[in-house]
């Protein structure tokens, strides 16, 4: 077999009958740096599960519990190993990673609507404040003075873009984001509806007539394509920025806490909370519902799973867990009393050693 060529630049899709869109296989081919086996003329007009899809759609096959289903595959071309070639008959594109492969291709399918650069005119754009000509500004947006909206970044309808902060090229705000005074946004980032990013931390200091308030002073610092879930939260800084750096990816409704630090390319699931002022390292992973307490260190490449409490300061790369799996309620029960009792039992061990 041919060894698989470079990737090329995105292909110039092909109009269809339908208004839609369709690609060359040759062309998928190239752009993948993936090895074609069949008809590279064939055309390509979606993308599909194996079960469900069709004549001029392309499949993939990444988990061997779908293998089954090569057989019935409808599909005009799969996606698959080249351990696996043999296993369908008709046009394969052949990747060591045929999930890496589907994930640069759904970029070519995107049904995304592209909205027209310019200001809706019921927007509201301070005098003070500056966007691109080829900028998208939707609906009852609103931009605050000093702001600066970036050429081709789209500010979807409802949002609200405070004072002095910056929103990158090409960045898109889906309706209702909330950015917050002097946020700093790079390029070619999404944020989903409803997050709210530069929110006051939550800082407090008790008082003999109650809770005195620490006002924020710092900013958030958000780095190039970055993506923020949907209601997820990332408040400012007390003194110093919050910083999430280049390419970190943060699912819906998670929490990041003021003054933490995101290193590059760090991936959360849903609903984890990171407390104040914790760092944590380039390439990690953190499952959903996690629990990072404040002021810790974690090191790159560390991979914590789903509910996880992190207590600690993590030095070593590698999978972290904590947590009990699930079990019966009067099991679960019972070894929760157990719990309570490990201090006594290992006192009496320790005796039992000893004589």
């Amino acid at each position: 077999m041919a060894e698989p060529n470079a990737p090329v630049a995105e292909p110039q899709p092909l109009a269809t009958a339908d208004g839609g869109r369709a690609y060359r296989l040759q062309a998928l081919a190239q752009f993948l740096g993936a090895h074609l086996q069949g008809d590279g003329d064939c055309l390509i007009s979606g993308l599909a599960t194996l079960e469900a899809a069709q004549a001029g759609e392309l499949s993939f096959l990444a988990n061997p519990v779908y293998r089954k289903y090569l057989p019935q595959c409808r599909a005009t071309a799969v996606i698959l190993q080249p351990a696996l070639a043999d296993a369908f008959s008709g046009n394969r594109l052949l990747l060591e990673n045929p999930y890496l492969g589907y994930a640069r291709l759904t970029r070519l399918f995107s049904t995304a609507p592209q909205p027209p650069a310019g200001v809706h005119p019921s927007a509201v754009v301070a005098a003070g404040a500056s966007a691109d000509a080829s900028a998208c500004i939707g609906a009852h947006a609103v931009i605050e003075t000093g702001a600066q909206i970036g050429a081709g970044a789209h500010i979807g309808a409802g949002c609200f873009i405070g004072e002095h902060s910056v929103i990158g090229p090409c960045s898109r705000l889906h309706a209702g984001v909330a950015v917050y005074h002097g946020v700093s946004i790079g390029r070619d980032c999404t944020l989903h509806s409803g997050a709210v990013i530069g929110a006051d931390g939550f800082g407090i200091v008790p008082g003999a007539d109650g809770w005195v308030k620490i006002h924020q002073l710092g900013g958030v610092v958000i780095g190039d394509d970055v993506e923020i879930g949907a209601n997820t939260t990332v408040d400012r800084g007390a003194l110093d920025n919050t910083v999430i750096e280049s390419g970190v990816k943060l699912d819906n409704q998670v929490h990041i806490a003021h003054n933490v630090r995101i290193g590059k390319n760090t991936a959360i699931a849903g609903c984890v909370g990171i407390a104040g002022s914790t760092a944590i390292g380039a390439n990690c992973t953190i499952a959903g519902a996690a629990g990072i307490i404040g002021h810790l260190r974690i090191v790159d490449d560390v991979h914590i799973t789903a509910m996880t409490l992190v207590t600690k300061s993590i030095t070593k790369a590698g999978s972290y867990s904590s947590g009990t799996p699930l079990a019966h309620t009067r099991e679960w029960r019972k070894n929760a009393v157990r719990f309570g009792q490990l201090e006594q039992i290992v006192a009496r061990l320790k005796q039992l050693e000893k004589q």
